[in-house]
C-alpha cells in the first residue's frame, strides 16, 4: 500500500509540511544533479530521516559560500611583495628614487634610504645594465625583460651607497646566482595641498583599513587607491596622500617595479647540459677524426687531398668519411661514404665500415662487388642504420676511373678544358636496404684531369634543392686551379661553409697530371704481346732485360725484373690461356711487372714438397719482389703483377 498518498491526512502532517515548506524557502535552492533531472516530490518529503520536522546534516562542501568568497580589498601591498621570494624594488621619477625595497632585496644587496636616486643608492642596478632599461620603460610605457643576468658571490651587496640609519650592507650570495629581471611601468600617488575638504569627506576617511567608512557609504576612489599605495610609497608621501580628505589630493606619478626572478637552478641545469652535450661531441668527433685516415696514401699517379670539417657547435657530429686505398699495380681506390644519422653511434659505425672498406679492397674486387659486400654487412652492423658510398678505382694504364655508387652524389670530373662532367650511371640505392645488385660504371680520367668526390653536406640547403648545389659546385669546381688542397679549401670557401655549417662536410679532390720534361722520364711503359709456345719465355726474358737496361735501372733490380717476369710469363704459360701480354711500367718510386691472360682462375701461393716439379714461381716472386698480387680483369681473365721498390739517391 502507498502510504505517502494518505500521509497528508494523518494528525499532525499538515503543520510538519508547512514547517518544512518556510523553512525550504529560505535555504538556497541545491544545484542540479549530474543527470539533470529532479528527485520525486514523494521521495524529497522523505529527505527528513526522523520524520519529525527536523532538517537533515548539512552535507560538507569544500567550496564556501558565495557571500563568503574573500576579497583583496585588505591586502597590504608591502606585505604581499616583502613575501616574493624575488627581488622587488620601486622606483619613481625620472631619476628612479628609491620609494620601496622588499626584504629579500635587502637580504642580497642591503637596505637603501626611500627618496634617495638609484643611480647613487643602487649600484647593483648599473652594474647589472638595468638603468638603461628602466629609462626606456619610462618613456615607452611599455615593461621590459632582461634574462640571466649575473650576480657575482658576495657581488653588489658590499657596494657602498647611501643607506638607512643603522643599516648594515647585506650579506650577497655565498655562490654566484641568475636573475632575470622584468620592469614594468606603474604609477603611484603624490600629494598636492588644497583648500580643506567637507566634512563629509573628513568622516569618510576614518573607516576600514582599504580606505572604506565603517557605515559602508561610498567613498571617492582616489582615497582608496592613496590607502593602498601608502605601504610602497615613502613615508612622508603615505602619510600626506592618506590626507586627500583634509586638505591634500593625489596626483599620478609614474614609477618603475623592478622584479627579479632567481633562474639560478634553470641556467645551472641548462649550462651542465650544454656542457654534457660538448663533452658527447668532442667526443664523437675525436672518434670520428681517429677514425679517418690520419695520413693520406699518395699514389705514384695521382695528386690526393681530402678535407673532413665537422658541422657546427649545435649540431652532433655524423658519419662522413673518406678513404685513399694503393691497390698495387699503380692501381688506387677512392672511397667517400656518409652514414645517416649522427652522434657516437654513427661514428662508430662509419668506423666499421672504413675498415672493411679496406679490408675488401685488398682482395682487388671491381667496384660493384665491393659495394655488395658492404651491403651485407651494413645490414648486419645495424639493420635500422644506412649509409651511401662511392667506391671508385683509378687504373693508369687505362686512364679511367671505374666506379660504383650506392644512393651516393655524382662524382665530378673536369677534362683539361675546363668541362665539368657528371658521373652519369646510375647508383643503386644505400648500403644496409639488401636487395640490389649493383653495377659498374666508368668516366675518363686522363693526364690533366681532376675529379672531386663529396658528401651532401657541400651541397645541400634546407632552403634549395640539392641538384641546385651540386650545380653551384660544378660551377666553382670549373674554376678551382692550384694543387688538390687548395682546391679543397676553395670549393669550401665557394659553397659557404664555416665553421657554424649545420652539417659536416667531407670532400675527396684527386689529380692526374699531365707529366712533362724531367718528370716525363721518369713515367713509361712497355708492352709485349705474347702468342704462347715455346718461344714466349725466352722472348719475354729478352723484351725485359733490354726495356730495362734503356731506363738506366741497376744491375742487381735489372736482374731480380728479369727473373720475376720470366717466372710470371712461365707460370701464365701453363696455367693460363691466350691472350697473354707481358707489361713493364716505372715511375718515380716503384717497377712493376704484370702479366695478363684470358684464364680467371688467380694463383695462389703454396709450399712446394721437395719431390714438386712445379708450384715454386709464385714463392720465388713472393721472396724477391716488394709485394705482388692478382685480380679479375673486366673482360674476362686475369692480371698476375708485382712490385719492386726504386733505391733512393
Amino acid at each position: 500500500m502507498n502510504f505517502t498518498r494518505w500521509s497528508a491526512r494523518l494528525p499532525r502532517t499538515q503543520r510538519r509540511n508547512a514547517a518544512r515548506a518556510d523553512r525550504g524557502a529560505r535555504r538556497p535552492k541545491p544545484a542540479a544533479t549530474a543527470g539533470g533531472g529532479s528527485v520525486p516530490a514523494a521521495r524529497g518529503e522523505r529527505a527528513d530521516p526522523s520524520g519529525r520536522g527536523e532538517p537533515p546534516a548539512a552535507a560538507p562542501s569544500d567550496a564556501a559560500p558565495p557571500d563568503a568568497v574573500p576579497t583583496l580589498d585588505g591586502l597590504s601591498v608591502h606585505d604581499l611583495l616583502g613575501q616574493v621570494p624575488a627581488l622587488v624594488a620601486v622606483v619613481y621619477g625620472p631619476e628612479h628614487r628609491i620609494a620601496y625595497l622588499n626584504d629579500t632585496y635587502v637580504e642580497l644587496f642591503g637596505s637603501r634610504a626611500p627618496g634617495t636616486p638609484a643611480r647613487q643608492a643602487l649600484p647593483e642596478l648599473t652594474e647589472l645594465g638595468l638603468l638603461p632599461l628602466m629609462d626606456q620603460v619610462l618613456r615607452s610605457g611599455k615593461p621590459r625583460t632582461v634574462k640571466s643576468r649575473r650576480v657575482p658571490a658576495g657581488g653588489p651587496a658590499t657596494t657602498p651607497g647611501p643607506r638607512q640609519e643603522g643599516a648594515a650592507p647585506g650579506p650577497g650570495r655565498s655562490r654566484h646566482g641568475y636573475y632575470t629581471f622584468t620592469c614594468s611601468p606603474i604609477e603611484m600617488a603624490a600629494p598636492r595641498v588644497v583648500a580643506p575638504a567637507q566634512p563629509a569627506d573628513e568622516r569618510a576617511g576614518e573607516g576600514a583599513v582599504d580606505g572604506s567608512p565603517v557605515d559602508g557609504s561610498p567613498v571617492d576612489g582616489s582615497i582608496r587607491e592613496a590607502a593602498l599605495r601608502k605601504d610602497v610609497m615613502p613615508e612622508a608621501v603615505a602619510t600626506e596622500a592618506v590626507a586627500t580628505a583634509t586638505g591634500t589630493v593625489t596626483e599620478p606619478v609614474r614609477g618603475v617595479l623592478v622584479f627579479g626572478a632567481d633562474v639560478t637552478d634553470q641556467v645551472e641545469s641548462a649550462e651542465r647540459l650544454r656542457a654534457g652535450e660538448r663533452l658527447q661531441r668532442e667526443a664523437a668527433v675525436t672518434l670520428q677524426r681517429s677514425l679517418l685516415p690520419q695520413e693520406l696514401e699518395q699514389p705514384d699517379d695521382l695528386r690526393v687531398a681530402a678535407t673532413y670539417q665537422p658541422g657546427g657547435t649545435d649540431a652532433a657530429v655524423g658519419g662522413d668519411w673518406y678513404d685513399v686505398i694503393t691497390l698495387g699495380a699503380g692501381r688506387t681506390a677512392l672511397v667517400i661514404g656518409d652514414v645517416m644519422g649522427r652522434g657516437v653511434r654513427a661514428a662508430a659505425v662509419m668506423g666499421q665500415l672504413r675498415t672493411a672498406v679496406r679490408a675488401y679492397a685488398r682482395l682487388d674486387l671491381p667496384p660493384h662487388e665491393v659495394l655488395q659486400l658492404l651491403d651485407g654487412l651494413a645490414a648486419e652492423i645495424d639493420p635500422h642504420q644506412i649509409a651511401t658510398c662511392v667506391y671508385a678505382v683509378h687504373d693508369p694504364n687505362e686512364n679511367r676511373l671505374v666506379y660504383a655508387s650506392a644512393g651516393h652524389l655524382p662524382i665530378l670530373v673536369r677534362d683539361p678544358d675546363g668541362t665539368v662532367r657528371r658521373a652519369s650511371e646510375p647508383t643503386g640505392p644505400p648500403l644496409g636496404t639488401g636487395g640490389w645488385l649493383h653495377t659498374t660504371g666508368s668516366v675518363p680520367l686522363g693526364p690533366g684531369a681532376s675529379a672531386v668526390l663529396y658528401t651532401d653536406g657541400l651541397v645541400e640547403r634546407r632552403d634549395k634543392d640539392i641538384y641546385d648545389g651540386v650545380a653551384a659546385l660544378e660551377r666553382v669546381f670549373a674554376g678551382a686551379t692550384g694543387s688538390p688542397q687548395v682546391m679543397c679549401d676553395r670549393l669550401i670557401r665557394a659553397l659557404g661553409i664555416t665553421a657554424e655549417h649545420d652539417d659536416d662536410v667531407a670532400v675527396l679532390v684527386l689529380q692526374h697530371p699531365a707529366r712533362t720534361g724531367h718528370d716525363a722520364e721518369l713515367f713509361h711503359n712497355a708492352a709485349l704481346e705474347l702468342l704462347g709456345g715455346v718461344e714466349a719465355a725466352p722472348r719475354a726474358r729478352a723484351f725485359a732485360s733490354g726495356v730495362l737496361a734503356s731506363w738506366r735501372f741497376p744491375m742487381e733490380l735489372r736482374d731480380l725484373g728479369v727473373l720475376a717476369a720470366s717466372e710470371l710469363v712461365a707460370n701464365s704459360l701453363q696455367h693460363g690461356t691466350p691472350p697473354m701480354r707481358l707489361r713493364l711500367r716505372r715511375t718515380d718510386r716503384r717497377l712493376i711487372i704484370e702479366v695478363t691472360d684470358g684464364d680467371e682462375h688467380l694463383p695462389r701461393r703454396r709450399r712446394a714438397e721437395p719431390v714438386d716439379e712445379a708450384g715454386r714461381g709464385i714463392s720465388i716472386i713472393a721472396t724477391i719482389a716488394s709485394s705482388w698480387g692478382s685480380r679479375r680483369t673486366p673482360g674476362g681473365g686475369k692480371a698476375v703483377w708485382c712490385e719492386f721498390a726504386l733505391p733512393t739517391g
